[in-house]
């Protein structure tokens, strides 16, 4: 009886994770335009030699501003040109709620805009949750494989998520849930698998050859069920659980994007994976 309280709470905690996110984003919609900082949203950053700008893909439910506010500042101090933008927006402004493969577009489309405007060849993606998924089809289908150098997800969702249950209670009602999501949100209907996303997307491979793919995880996704969704265990590929790394760092899915473990390790991935990774700080987070 006890265990099935604790999963109940659990279950009750997820959907209270995905409705403050998207309260917050709702709250901090649209995306500012102006650079927050400098080397953030910079049109006229120059990037440096050796280092490509650093297009960030918020998750579902999110924008740029609200899921880069502290990483993407660090990775600007870090010396990269940083760019954050809003993509897939749908109702109430809200980030992340179209179709992947249309957000994939629009990426691919910003994108160039980036290299033209730097004068860069190649960019580096830093991608959250949904924002892996997106990268990861933008690398495989949309010819993305040639202009990305790294690519550095967490919270990644390759093989979508259970939810704890819940994609098999969405697939249950289907035929009225499916209609609703096709206009509110396409992308969740994606990410519950089975979905022909999800099958496109892994069939052969995840992976093309030619950029890196780094990988964190977390072992206390609380979100993307099971945490192991987002290991591809491909060649040039490399998994890092977080857990493992930094046994005192306790974040979940949200905090992830606060957690400077998480930056230090996406900024080391960034570098090229040139030297130690960076020690483990203690980090406690609610979510």
């Amino acid at each position: 009886m006890s265990g099935g309280i604790h999963m109940c709470h659990r279950r009750v905690r997820v959907l209270a994770v995905a409705a403050a996110a998207l309260l917050l984003a709702a709250a901090c919609a649209p995306a500012p335009s102006g650079p927050p900082t400098q080397g953030v949203n910079d049109w006229g950053c120059k990037p440096a030699a050796g280092r490509e700008p650093v297009v960030m893909l918020h998750g579902l439910g999110a924008n740029g501003g609200l899921n880069w506010f502290t990483k993407a500042p660090l990775i600007a101090g870090a010396g990269y040109c940083v760019f954050t933008p809003t993509y897939g927006v749908g109702a109430f402004g809200i980030g992340g709620l179209q179709s992947i493969r249309s957000s994939a577009g629009e990426i691919a489309a910003y994108i160039d805009s980036v290299r033209s405007s730097t004068g860069a060849a190649k960019v580096d993606l830093v991608g959250h949750s949904e924002g892996t998924a997106l990268a990861a089809y933008y690398m495989k289908f949309l010819g993305g494989d040639a202009k990305v150098r790294h690519f550095v997800g967490f919270g990644s969702v390759y093989q979508g998520t259970t939810l704890y249950g819940l994609s098999v209670l969405a697939h249950a009602v289907s035929p009225i849930l499916d209609p609703v999501l096709d206009v509110v949100c396409a992308s969740c209907a994606e990410l519950l698998p089975p979905s022909q996303f999800i099958d496109d997307l892994n069939a052969g491979g995840v992976t093309r050859p030619g950029p890196t793919y780094t990988n964190i995880v977390s072992t206390l996704d609380e979100v993307v069920v099971p945490y192991t969704s987002g290991i591809l265990n491909e060649p040039g590929v490399t998994n890092i659980v977080l857990q493992q790394h930094c046994i005192l760092d306790l974040s979940g899915h949200v905090a992830m994007a606060v957690d400077p473990n998480v930056t230090g390790l996406v900024i080391w991935a960034l570098g090229g994976e040139v030297g130690p990774r960076p020690p483990c700080i203690p980090f406690v987070a609610p979510l």
